[in-house]
């Protein structure tokens, strides 16, 4: 058998990346029996037909995998965000990096369109964070060098609203990609889905990304599966003030002796994420033990 990577998944068929090339594969039945299926991302072993075509016999070991965007074995996940046409709700920003974070991805907030407003408040607050952020602006270039530094020989994501300008960079970062975009409609402030599959793409620097469908919301089971004393530590600026609160089990909400209220107050963390986290913390409170374990 043949090792490869799964590149784009469409209408049953999965195209896998080998050394050799691109081969064209159907899944075993086994998958659709254990409840499993092959996600784009996925490092697979598969078995050769006569024809040239392929069929998907084990799926190996992933290093994480979401639900929506459906891809695995992501290295670093990039929010690509604006604060114009459309403004991104940095409460969308921080639900996706505790998502990313807690899967073991990296995570990168790409503040773009720069040309049309530079976003400071977004780039302050996620700098503040000790989450990587940049700007970005696929019109004049500004920090192209830059993001092709960090996605250079690493398997990586894009997402964020419609209309934030995605397959725009795409296209900057490798011309020759030539990705459809849509226009972003002036009375709905959001553009239209021009990706309707999940694909990765290989870079002419070394590496894969994958063009994602645009959504205006995360899917809300994948952030059920983190527990509320988990998520803590899936927001960073919070670490160095864990084991400084008066209570081992401190939810950081209303106890007295909080050290991150106390960092907080101070100015060390941005307020919008620590609202973002109790947001965060009352919506998996709410979830019990019996669906958390369901959807798990």
């Amino acid at each position: 058998m043949t090792e490869g990577r799964i590149v784009k998944a469409l209408s049953g068929y999965y195209y896998v990346q080998t050394e050799t090339g691109l081969v064209t594969c159907r899944a075993r039945g086994k998958f659709r029996l254990d409840g499993t299926s092959p996600l784009v991302g996925d490092r697979v072993a598969l078995a050769h037909s006569a024809d040239g075509t392929g069929s998907v016999r084990e799926i190996l070991p992933r290093r994480n995998w979401f639900i929506r965007p459906a891809v695995a074995n992501i290295d670093l996940m990039v929010m690509v965000a604006a604060a114009v046409n459309p403004v991104t709700d940095p409460f969308l920003i921080d639900r996706v990096s505790a998502l990313a974070v807690w899967h073991d991805c990296d995570f990168l907030v790409c503040v773009n369109k720069t040309d049309m407003d530079p976003g400071d408040s977004l780039f302050s607050t996620y700098a503040a964070s000790g989450i990587p952020v940049i700007r970005t602006s696929a019109e004049t270039g500004e920090g192209l060098d830059e993001l092709r530094e960090r996605l250079a020989g690493r398997v990586c994501a894009f997402t964020g609203n419609s209309g934030v300008g995605k397959t725009s960079l795409l296209n900057a970062l490798d011309p020759t990609l030539m990705l459809r975009t849509g226009e972003v409609s002036e009375s709905l402030g959001r553009g239209r889905h021009t990706t309707r599959h999940v694909e990765l793409f290989a870079l002419p620097f070394g590496g894969y990304i994958a063009d994602t469908p645009g959504f205006g919301s995360f899917d809300v089971e994948q952030m059920e599966s983190i527990r509320p004393a988990q998520l803590q530590y899936c927001f960073p600026e919070f670490e160095p003030y864990l084991d400084r609160c008066r209570f081992a089990d401190c939810t950081h909400r209303k106890e007295p002796g909080c050290a991150v209220r106390a960092a907080l107050d101070a100015g060390a963390i941005p307020p919008s994420r620590y609202e973002s986290y109790v947001r965060l913390w009352e919506q998996a409170n709410k979830t019990r033990d019996w669906e958390r374990k369901e959807k798990e």
